[in-house]
């Protein structure tokens, strides 16, 4: 099946009820065959999880339209956007893309996450977004313009990520071809903005939560909650895609597995997808270290993650336990990964990494582009470590349970790849360099997390590759 006749398949699915069975078929064989039956590129329990998370995203996908949640409309819109522009954007954008390469000796990043502005209307517990509209910093309007326009035009690149603060910006509909991934907290979302939203077709919407109403109001502000379940029904109204992001933590982390927690999200309020950012401490509290989710636990929510997208069918990745659907880490601006950049500037190979060597308005300044800042030490030091723990090696790699450079091999980090002149995007992340407590929680963690996953990692992503290997 070529890449277009994917693409058709996809909408044919929203439009025809007579043949979406046969097309379900028809596109889930297609799925299975190219990602696991004819990709031996990559170990097959690898590909095995790719192919039940993109299933798991179409089943979700469908289910939302069949509800009359997902707009038929927006659907169609996000095929043209999302699956041909960005997904597929190594087939539609391949003679640029190659230029890329032969200038820069790399191809580019697939997207980008970009945080304009630090301004928020909450004042969440332990949130580094600011409440106070005359003291948060922001982006001015004509640089994320030129940000995005390096994106497009230099990276060909077709997918953003906008993160915050509270992130609405007037974007959406100059960049058409662009698919958004929104960052919010929800409680701006009217039927008004909803609309809009619907009309641009090429924004989806993740809101954040930290359980049900009781965990989410004790960190975000009492009533929050409840605004939160108006904005899930104003995108429901208007047909716009959303999902939720939450983040675990030794507070919260026996709710997530539980099924019930999913099913209300997935059944009851429709959403599509979900993204869980584990807890990545930063600066000198013992409190911010204590809400880290225990290695055991950790493992727990891996196994409660298979059991998600295999058996329930729910599109949920957990950040870092889902490190196989993407050969391991994103960041440092690799091919198929992303960085980013802050409300001040600061471009950053990950936002789970608040330490950065250049900055936008000292690039612009000087003459210089963002690929200049992709060629940084830092980046380049990042994507050989990525390529020597196993991206290189698709066959043969290391411990992608342990996917995440500075949160799962922080003394690596710290010695192989920060750079001793690296600044920290603010004053817990310079004090975090120099805490001995902090080192060594974090590198006690990563021997106990080892501990934990390589006999998984061995037993039952390697083994079956050993016992190919020696049958030949």
């Amino acid at each position: 099946m070529k890449n277009f006749l994917f693409s058709n398949i996809l909408r044919e699915l929203v439009t025809n009820k007579l043949s979406r069975n046969y097309l379900l078929k028809k596109l889930d064989n297609y799925l299975y065959d190219s990602i696991v039956e004819k990709h031996d590129e990559s170990l097959r329990k690898v590909q095995e999880k790719k192919y039940q998370y993109m299933n798991s995203m179409l089943q979700c996908s469908l289910r939302n339209v069949e509800k009359g949640y997902f707009s038929k409309n927006v659907f169609k819109k996000l095929v043209s956007v999302l699956v041909e522009n960005s997904i597929l954007n190594k087939h539609k954008y391949s003679e640029k893309l190659e230029d890329f390469k032969n200038q820069y000796g790399e191809y580019p990043p697939n997207f980008l996450v970009l945080s304009p502005t630090q301004g928020c209307n909450l004042n969440c517990t332990g949130c580094y977004a600011s409440s106070d509209p005359h003291t948060s910093a922001k982006l001015p309007y004509h640089i994320v313009e030129r940000i995005l326009d390096e994106m497009h035009d230099k990276m060909h690149s077709r997918f953003v990520t906008i993160s915050g603060g509270e992130p609405f910006v007037d974007i959406f509909e100059k960049y058409n071809d662009v698919f958004f991934l929104v960052y919010t907290n929800g409680t701006l979302i009217t039927p008004k903005v909803a609309d809009r939203l619907a009309k641009a077709g090429n924004v989806t919407l993740s809101i954040s939560v930290e359980g049900f109403e009781k965990e989410t109001d004790a960190r975000r502000g009492k009533g929050v909650f409840k605004k939160i379940l108006q904005a899930f029904e104003n995108l429901r109204n208007a047909g716009v895609p959303f999902g939720t992001s939450v983040t675990p933590t030794s507070q919260n982390v026996d709710l997530l597995l539980t099924d019930e927690f999913y099913d209300y999200y997935f059944l009851n309020q429709g959403i599509t997808y979900m993204w869980e950012f584990q807890l990545m401490p930063i600066g000198r509290s013992s409190h911010e270290l204590d809400l880290m989710v225990p290695p055991e636990k950790r493992v727990e929510l891996y196994r409660k993650w298979e059991y998600l997208i295999s058996e329930k069918q729910y599109c949920v990745a957990d950040f870092w336990n889902s490190g196989a659907l993407s050969n391991g880490c994103i960041a440092y601006g690799r091919m198929g990964g992303y960085f980013y950049i802050d409300w001040n500037g600061h471009i950053m190979p990950c936002v789970f990494i608040p330490y950065y060597v250049d900055n936008v308005y000292e690039l612009y300044n000087n003459g210089k582009s963002l690929v200049d800042a992709l060629f940084s030490d830092f980046m380049k030091k990042g994507r050989q470590w990525q390529r020597k723990y196993g991206q290189a090696h698709p066959k043969d790699p290391e411990n992608w349970l342990m996917p995440c450079s500075i949160r799962d091999h922080y003394a690596y980090f710290r010695k192989h790849i920060l750079p001793d002149y690296a600044r920290g995007e603010n004053q817990e992340a310079e004090e975090a360099l120099k805490d001995d407590e902090y080192y060594r929680r974090l590198t006690q963690y990563d021997e106990q997390l080892r501990n934990l996953t390589e006999p998984i990692w061995e037993e039952e992503y390697m083994e079956e590759e050993y016992e190919k290997t020696n049958n030949k």
